[in-house]
């Protein structure tokens, strides 16, 4: 089974909403709901792939600084045979407004709220980790 090694971030606003982003058509689960992030390049830093990413799908500008450590995910997909592995960060301070530049949509929810939506499957458990914070 292939090792994925990606970052997501969980944005946070002012409000204490937590920015979804969904999956575009002819992508692997499309429609579904997941976390803005990425798939690190060669030699990259989890903190330098997630900067560039967010820049990338949201059009957001975010400091490396303004990342926080918040959890490491390890999901098995055996039906796409590769097992995830994803470092977690909170950001709570960015340049820009989120666009979807890359997703079909994006939306804001209440964490107690994000369970309600279509979530990748690899997203659930961090999805109930999210919810400690607020």
């Amino acid at each position: 089974m292939k090792i994925l090694l990606v970052v997501a971030a969980v944005l946070i606003n002012s409000k204490g909403e937590v920015l979804l982003a969904q999956r575009p058509e002819g992508k692997r689960l499309a429609g579904k709901w997941e976390f803005a992030g990425g798939k690190l390049e060669d030699g990259e830093t989890p903190e330098s792939a997630l900067v560039r990413e967010l820049y990338e799908e949201l059009g957001i500008e975010v400091q490396p600084e303004d990342l926080e450590n918040f959890w490491f995910l390890s999901h098995s997909y055996p039906e796409f045979n590769f097992h995830l592995l994803m470092p977690v960060y909170v950001c709570r301070k960015w340049r820009g407004t989120p666009e979807p530049l890359e997703h079909s949509a994006l939306c804001w929810a209440y964490p107690n709220d994000m369970d309600k939506l279509d979530m990748i499957e690899a997203d659930n458990e961090l999805v109930e980790r999210i919810k400690l914070l607020s």
